[in-house]
């Protein structure tokens, strides 16, 4: 047996200790100094955040804080002015298959003439490519999504004749069918009814428990503390963000939202709520 070289030996006992330590894993979202405008507008100005770690996240803050911007910037869905992203330690494009999309309902062409299981089925193709098409497989995984958001009975209806509601739920199962790592959710909960609102809280949390980050535009500041536990509050810039009983608070609340009586009392009553709980 050939005995390793003195001087080999010591470098490997004196070797640093960061040299055996494994490497951490870089955040789940990066972003860093992004602003956006449109036409020479800023939405968007100097935005920096850092998720570490998978959260589910609520994005909030005013009409035209910037939030629908936010998540756009991030999907790299428009341009930067300054400013870049990263997901995963990656580019977005570098990672795109691991992520889930559910746009804002008011930004899809409800006519167009597809059906709902067609509509989920679309949730497979970034995984199948392009020069494949949807198989057995991939129709028995649409199948199940749908079935998870209760909209099994309605695959073979045609997308523009469902509900507000029942359309919401239709594009969750199609990001559920995409099985990502990480989802961006543009005001999921707006405009339905209360049982749709429901599925989508219980999709959210089950999400979480599978360790998937979710950021989540929301309007509904009473129901931040019930379903997030981190925030983001935006105004344009972020005003602060971290753990919903770190950052959620009335302070901070007040900077984002300029003091505006009905959105604070609405704030207020959830703070009651979540420090009854405590």
């Amino acid at each position: 047996m050939l005995r390793q070289p003195e001087h080999d030996r010591n470098a490997d006992e004196t070797a640093p200790a960061e040299a055996t330590t494994a490497r951490a894993a870089p955040p789940v979202v990066d972003v860093h100094d992004v602003t956006v405008a449109y036409h020479r507008r800023p939405v968007l100005w100097d935005v920096d955040l850092v998720l570490d770690e998978p959260r589910l996240v609520g994005i909030v803050g005013p009409n035209g804080a910037g939030k629908s911007t936010l998540i756009k910037a991030i999907l790299g869905l428009v341009p930067l002015a300054s400013g870049r992203v990263q997901i995963f330690g990656q580019e977005v494009a570098a990672v795109r298959r691991r992520i889930g999309y559910v746009p804002q309902r008011e930004s899809v062409d409800w006519d167009f003439p597809v059906t709902v299981l067609d509509v989920v089925l679309m949730g497979t193709y970034g995984r199948l490519g392009w020069l494949r098409r949807p198989g057995r497989r991939e129709r028995d995984t649409a199948r199940e999504c749908l079935a998870h958001v209760g909209m099994a009975d309605y695959a073979s209806r045609q997308i523009g004749q469902l509900s507000g509601g029942q359309q919401q739920r239709v594009f969750l199962a199609r990001a559920l069918a995409q099985q990502a790592d990480i989802y961006f959710m543009d005001e999921p909960m707006a405009g339905v009814d209360a049982a749709t609102e429901r599925v989508v809280f219980d999709l959210l949390a089950e999400l979480r428990r599978q360790h998937k980050a979710v950021l989540v535009v929301h309007h509904d500041l009473r129901t931040v503390p019930k379903y997030f536990d981190y925030v983001v509050l935006l105004n344009m810039g972020v005003v602060a963000a971290g753990p919903t009983a770190d950052v959620f608070t009335t302070k901070n609340l007040q900077q984002t939202y300029g003091g505006r009586l009905s959105v604070l009392d609405d704030a207020a009553e959830a703070l009651q709520k979540q420090q009854r709980s405590r």
